[in-house]
């Protein structure tokens, strides 16, 4: 089983982004699924969350700005993320279950 995540990089403020986590290995719709991010030097912050009952949960940092998605017929995560902040740029992990992809760089500077 293995979660792969694509779709970072560099944008301006105000840009957007999507990222993407591959799920191989795992039937999509059995598991939470969710997305974190770590800044050098700080503790891991749950960003978003998507559960089984189709709820979701935003951080209020994000709040707005971004939207958790899935394709399950993809077997992929997405995080649609709008209107990006300087303070939005870290590593941004995806999480299936109890499984963590390998993270995806987002930095957004002018």
């Amino acid at each position: 089983a293995q979660l792969v995540e694509s779709g970072g990089g560099s944008v301006q403020p105000g840009g957007s982004l999507r990222l993407s986590c591959v799920a191989s290995g795992f039937v999509l719709n059995s598991y939470a699924m969710g997305w974190a991010r770590q800044v050098p030097g700080k503790g891991l912050e749950w960003v978003s969350g998507l559960y089984s009952d189709h709820s979701t949960y935003y951080s209020d940092s994000v709040k707005g700005r971004f939207t958790i998605s899935r394709d399950s017929a993809e077997n992929t995560i997405y995080l649609q993320m709008h209107n990006l902040k300087p303070e939005d740029t870290a590593v941004y992990y995806c999480k299936l279950g109890g499984s963590w992809g390998q993270g995806t760089q987002v930095t957004v500077s002018s």
